[in-house]
């Protein structure tokens, strides 16, 4: 009788052996499944940023700025002819503050807050992702 239980204790060690030799086979692929997933995630998200930062920052920078240099120029060209004034100060009048576009409204201070925000997006994507392929 002893015999059979030793033999039964045998075959459940084994068992259970070689469940822990298969788990350890295959932990490393999941890990590096894993990670490769948040990798390809930060990634993404650093490229996405990294393209529309100078977008957002460009649009925001001109619009803010196009009013001044409207005004700048209609008042030099009041001097020369007073017509060409009423038309610029018209052009300078005709530029929104602000473009509501669905639920959002874009204004020149939020492209240029979004822009600032995105180059920060991105550097957080770079150094998670550079993180990311070192624990890889």
């Amino acid at each position: 009788m002893d015999a059979s239980r030793d033999s039964l204790s045998a075959r459940r060690t084994s068992h259970s052996a070689d469940a822990r030799g298969n788990l350890q086979r295959w932990l490393p692929l999941v890990r590096i499944a894993i990670w490769s997933v948040v990798y390809f995630a930060f990634y993404m998200a650093q490229q996405i940023a990294e393209l529309l930062a100078p977008l957002a920052l460009i649009l925001g920078v001109g619009w803010a700025a196009l009013p001044h240099v409207v005004g700048a120029v209609s008042s030099s060209a009041g001097s020369v002819d007073a017509q060409a004034h009423d038309v610029m100060s018209h052009i300078a009048d005709a530029i929104p503050h602000q473009i509501v576009v669905g639920t959002h409204i874009l204004t020149p201070s939020g492209l240029i807050f979004d822009g600032i925000a995105l180059m920060a997006v991105a550097a957080i994507g770079a150094t998670l992702s550079a993180i990311a392929a070192r624990s890889m």
